[in-house]
Protein backbone atom coordinates (compact mmCIF):
# COMPACT_ATOMS: atom_id res chain seq x y z
CA UNK A 1 0.00 0.00 0.00
CA UNK A 2 1.31 3.46 -0.88
CA UNK A 3 0.70 6.54 1.19
CA UNK A 4 0.92 10.27 0.67
CA UNK A 5 3.62 12.47 2.11
CA UNK A 6 2.55 15.73 0.51
CA UNK A 7 2.96 17.58 3.80
CA UNK A 8 6.52 16.31 4.09
CA UNK A 9 7.85 17.82 0.88
CA UNK A 10 8.97 21.03 2.52
CA UNK A 11 12.07 23.13 2.59
CA UNK A 12 13.33 23.49 6.14
CA UNK A 13 14.10 27.09 7.14
CA UNK A 14 15.94 27.95 10.34
CA UNK A 15 14.01 29.98 12.90
CA UNK A 16 15.03 33.65 13.17
CA UNK A 17 17.72 34.20 15.78
CA UNK A 18 18.58 30.50 16.04
CA UNK A 19 22.29 29.73 15.61
CA UNK A 20 22.42 26.11 14.53
CA UNK A 21 25.32 23.77 15.14
CA UNK A 22 27.30 22.87 12.02
CA UNK A 23 25.57 20.02 10.21
CA UNK A 24 27.40 17.55 8.07
CA UNK A 25 26.02 15.90 4.97
CA UNK A 26 25.87 12.26 3.94
CA UNK A 27 25.81 11.48 0.22
CA UNK A 28 24.47 7.98 -0.53
CA UNK A 29 24.84 6.76 -4.11
CA UNK A 30 23.04 3.55 -5.05
CA UNK A 31 25.71 2.11 -7.34
CA UNK A 32 26.17 2.02 -11.07
CA UNK A 33 27.57 5.16 -12.69
CA UNK A 34 28.36 8.15 -10.48
CA UNK A 35 27.22 11.12 -12.53
CA UNK A 36 29.43 14.18 -12.82
CA UNK A 37 26.69 16.26 -11.21
CA UNK A 38 26.87 14.08 -8.08
CA UNK A 39 30.65 14.45 -7.86
CA UNK A 40 30.33 18.19 -8.38
CA UNK A 41 27.70 18.42 -5.63
CA UNK A 42 29.91 16.41 -3.28
CA UNK A 43 32.83 18.73 -3.98
CA UNK A 44 30.63 21.78 -3.42
CA UNK A 45 29.50 20.43 -0.06
CA UNK A 46 33.13 19.75 0.89
CA UNK A 47 34.17 23.34 0.19
CA UNK A 48 34.63 23.57 -3.57
CA UNK A 49 38.13 24.74 -4.50
CA UNK A 50 38.98 24.78 -0.77
CA UNK A 51 37.95 21.14 -0.29
CA UNK A 52 40.40 18.77 1.35
CA UNK A 53 39.31 15.33 0.14
CA UNK A 54 40.19 11.80 1.17
CA UNK A 55 39.19 8.71 -0.82
CA UNK A 56 38.76 5.39 1.01
CA UNK A 57 39.08 2.65 -1.66
CA UNK A 58 39.28 -0.35 0.68
CA UNK A 59 35.98 -1.98 -0.35
CA UNK A 60 37.12 -2.36 -3.96
CA UNK A 61 39.58 -5.25 -3.96
CA UNK A 62 39.62 -5.56 -7.77
CA UNK A 63 41.41 -2.27 -8.54
CA UNK A 64 44.95 -1.29 -7.50
CA UNK A 65 45.11 0.96 -4.48
CA UNK A 66 47.06 3.68 -6.24
CA UNK A 67 46.72 7.33 -7.17
CA UNK A 68 44.90 6.45 -10.38
CA UNK A 69 41.76 6.42 -8.26
CA UNK A 70 42.23 10.11 -7.53
CA UNK A 71 42.33 11.42 -11.08
CA UNK A 72 38.57 11.93 -11.35
CA UNK A 73 38.74 14.20 -8.28
CA UNK A 74 41.96 15.96 -9.26
CA UNK A 75 40.31 17.13 -12.46
CA UNK A 76 37.94 19.15 -10.26
CA UNK A 77 40.89 20.98 -8.63
CA UNK A 78 40.16 20.69 -4.89
CA UNK A 79 42.75 22.10 -2.50
CA UNK A 80 43.99 18.55 -1.87
CA UNK A 81 42.99 14.94 -2.46
CA UNK A 82 44.65 11.75 -1.18
CA UNK A 83 43.99 8.07 -0.60
CA UNK A 84 43.29 6.68 2.88
CA UNK A 85 43.61 2.90 2.81
CA UNK A 86 44.41 0.35 5.51
CA UNK A 87 44.99 -3.28 4.64
CA UNK A 88 44.13 -4.55 8.12
CA UNK A 89 42.17 -3.58 11.20
CA UNK A 90 45.44 -3.39 13.13
CA UNK A 91 46.77 -0.75 10.74
CA UNK A 92 43.55 1.29 11.03
CA UNK A 93 43.78 1.17 14.83
CA UNK A 94 46.85 3.41 14.82
CA UNK A 95 46.06 7.00 15.78
CA UNK A 96 48.56 8.24 13.21
CA UNK A 97 46.65 6.51 10.41
CA UNK A 98 43.50 8.56 11.11
CA UNK A 99 45.38 11.86 11.41
CA UNK A 100 44.52 13.07 7.85
CA UNK A 101 40.82 12.85 8.70
CA UNK A 102 41.20 15.62 11.27
CA UNK A 103 41.70 18.24 8.58
CA UNK A 104 39.59 16.70 5.81
CA UNK A 105 36.39 18.41 4.67
CA UNK A 106 35.11 15.50 2.58
CA UNK A 107 35.56 11.73 2.42
CA UNK A 108 34.46 9.56 -0.49
CA UNK A 109 34.08 5.78 0.11
CA UNK A 110 34.33 3.58 -2.97
CA UNK A 111 32.06 0.63 -3.77
CA UNK A 112 32.92 -3.04 -3.44
CA UNK A 113 32.38 -5.13 -0.31
CA UNK A 114 30.90 -3.33 2.69
CA UNK A 115 31.89 -6.23 4.96
CA UNK A 116 35.52 -5.43 4.08
CA UNK A 117 35.04 -1.82 5.12
CA UNK A 118 33.47 -2.85 8.42
CA UNK A 119 36.13 -5.43 9.25
CA UNK A 120 38.95 -2.92 8.71
CA UNK A 121 37.53 0.35 10.08
CA UNK A 122 34.79 -0.36 12.61
CA UNK A 123 35.79 0.59 16.17
CA UNK A 124 38.97 2.32 15.11
CA UNK A 125 40.06 5.99 15.17
CA UNK A 126 38.84 6.14 11.56
CA UNK A 127 35.24 5.59 12.67
CA UNK A 128 35.65 8.20 15.40
CA UNK A 129 37.15 10.80 13.06
CA UNK A 130 34.52 10.24 10.38
CA UNK A 131 31.86 11.06 12.96
CA UNK A 132 33.84 14.14 14.02
CA UNK A 133 34.05 15.29 10.39
CA UNK A 134 30.27 15.24 10.10
CA UNK A 135 29.88 17.02 13.42
CA UNK A 136 32.02 19.93 12.21
CA UNK A 137 30.00 20.25 9.01
CA UNK A 138 31.92 18.08 6.55
CA UNK A 139 30.57 15.60 4.02
CA UNK A 140 30.92 11.83 3.71
CA UNK A 141 29.84 10.23 0.45
CA UNK A 142 29.93 6.75 -0.93
CA UNK A 143 28.66 4.56 -3.72
CA UNK A 144 27.26 1.02 -3.36
CA UNK A 145 29.22 -0.51 -0.45
CA UNK A 146 30.30 3.02 0.44
CA UNK A 147 26.63 3.89 0.95
CA UNK A 148 25.64 0.67 2.74
CA UNK A 149 28.36 1.08 5.41
CA UNK A 150 26.86 4.39 6.52
CA UNK A 151 23.92 2.95 8.44
CA UNK A 152 24.46 1.14 11.75
CA UNK A 153 22.41 -1.83 10.55
CA UNK A 154 24.38 -2.77 7.46
CA UNK A 155 22.96 -5.13 4.87
CA UNK A 156 25.24 -7.62 3.16
CA UNK A 157 24.55 -10.73 1.14
CA UNK A 158 22.11 -12.71 3.27
CA UNK A 159 23.11 -11.05 6.52
CA UNK A 160 22.94 -7.94 8.68
CA UNK A 161 26.18 -6.67 10.16
CA UNK A 162 27.23 -3.51 11.96
CA UNK A 163 28.21 -0.42 10.01
CA UNK A 164 28.80 3.25 10.79
CA UNK A 165 26.00 5.31 12.30
CA UNK A 166 26.09 8.31 9.98
CA UNK A 167 22.34 8.23 9.32
CA UNK A 168 20.76 7.35 12.68
CA UNK A 169 17.80 4.98 12.90
CA UNK A 170 17.86 4.08 9.22
CA UNK A 171 18.81 1.05 7.15
CA UNK A 172 20.40 1.85 3.79
CA UNK A 173 20.26 -0.52 0.82
CA UNK A 174 21.75 0.04 -2.62
CA UNK A 175 21.24 -1.26 -6.20
CA UNK A 176 17.71 -1.37 -4.84
CA UNK A 177 15.47 -1.91 -7.85
CA UNK A 178 18.17 -3.05 -10.27
CA UNK A 179 18.93 -6.09 -8.07
CA UNK A 180 15.42 -6.61 -6.65
CA UNK A 181 16.44 -5.97 -3.05
CA UNK A 182 13.04 -4.89 -1.80
CA UNK A 183 12.43 -8.09 0.18
CA UNK A 184 15.85 -7.84 1.78
CA UNK A 185 15.06 -4.40 3.14
CA UNK A 186 11.54 -5.37 4.27
CA UNK A 187 13.03 -8.32 6.17
CA UNK A 188 15.58 -6.08 7.90
CA UNK A 189 12.89 -3.57 8.87
CA UNK A 190 10.74 -6.32 10.34
CA UNK A 191 13.64 -7.07 12.68
CA UNK A 192 14.25 -3.36 13.38
CA UNK A 193 10.75 -1.82 13.42
CA UNK A 194 11.90 1.54 14.81
CA UNK A 195 14.05 2.18 11.74
CA UNK A 196 13.27 3.77 8.38
CA UNK A 197 14.47 2.01 5.23
CA UNK A 198 16.22 3.96 2.47
CA UNK A 199 16.49 1.91 -0.72
CA UNK A 200 18.60 3.71 -3.34
CA UNK A 201 18.53 2.51 -6.92
CA UNK A 202 21.49 2.61 -9.30
CA UNK A 203 22.51 5.95 -10.84
CA UNK A 204 20.61 7.69 -8.04
CA UNK A 205 21.69 9.57 -4.92
CA UNK A 206 20.15 10.48 -1.56
CA UNK A 207 21.72 13.59 -0.02
CA UNK A 208 20.99 13.93 3.69
CA UNK A 209 21.75 17.06 5.73
CA UNK A 210 20.31 16.88 9.22
CA UNK A 211 16.85 15.44 8.63
CA UNK A 212 16.42 16.78 5.08
CA UNK A 213 16.76 14.18 2.32
CA UNK A 214 17.08 15.31 -1.31
CA UNK A 215 17.17 13.03 -4.35
CA UNK A 216 19.41 13.35 -7.40
CA UNK A 217 19.52 10.95 -10.32
CA UNK A 218 17.81 8.91 -12.98
CA UNK A 219 15.82 6.41 -10.89
CA UNK A 220 14.27 6.57 -7.40
CA UNK A 221 14.96 6.47 -3.69
CA UNK A 222 12.43 4.25 -1.88
CA UNK A 223 11.46 5.16 1.68
CA UNK A 224 9.71 2.47 3.71
CA UNK A 225 8.94 1.33 7.25
CA UNK A 226 8.42 -2.02 8.96
CA UNK A 227 5.30 -3.88 7.79
CA UNK A 228 2.37 -3.58 10.18
CA UNK A 229 -0.57 -5.99 9.91
CA UNK A 230 0.58 -6.86 6.42
CA UNK A 231 0.60 -3.23 5.31
CA UNK A 232 3.86 -2.25 3.59
CA UNK A 233 4.30 1.50 3.47
CA UNK A 234 6.41 2.79 0.62
CA UNK A 235 7.18 6.12 -0.99
CA UNK A 236 9.37 6.48 -4.08
CA UNK A 237 11.10 9.82 -4.54
CA UNK A 238 12.44 11.12 -7.84
CA UNK A 239 15.09 13.64 -8.85
CA UNK A 240 14.67 16.95 -7.01
CA UNK A 241 12.15 15.71 -4.44
CA UNK A 242 12.76 16.24 -0.72
CA UNK A 243 11.34 15.10 2.58
CA UNK A 244 11.89 15.57 6.30
CA UNK A 245 13.05 12.27 7.80
CA UNK A 246 12.20 13.19 11.40
CA UNK A 247 8.59 14.03 10.56
CA UNK A 248 8.34 10.94 8.40
CA UNK A 249 9.75 8.72 11.14
CA UNK A 250 7.20 10.02 13.63
CA UNK A 251 4.31 9.42 11.21
CA UNK A 252 5.43 5.93 10.27
CA UNK A 253 6.80 4.53 13.51
CA UNK A 254 5.93 6.96 16.29
CA UNK A 255 9.63 7.11 17.25
CA UNK A 256 12.20 9.86 17.41
CA UNK A 257 15.38 9.61 15.35
CA UNK A 258 17.45 7.93 18.04
CA UNK A 259 14.77 5.80 19.64
CA UNK A 260 16.72 2.55 19.39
Amino acid sequence: MRFGFSTLFVLMVASPGFAAEPQGTVVLHGGGSVDSAVRDKFLELAGGKNARLLVIPTADTDTPYDDGRLEIWRRRSPASVALLHASTHTEAEREAFAEPLKTATGVWISGGYQSKLASVYLRTPVERELAALLKRGGVIGGTSAGAAIQSRVMLTRGDMLEGFDHVPATIVDQHFLARNRQERLWHALARHPKYIGIGIDEDTTAIITGNRLTVMGESTVSICSAPRQGDRKLRQLKDGEQLDLSTLRMELTGNEANAE
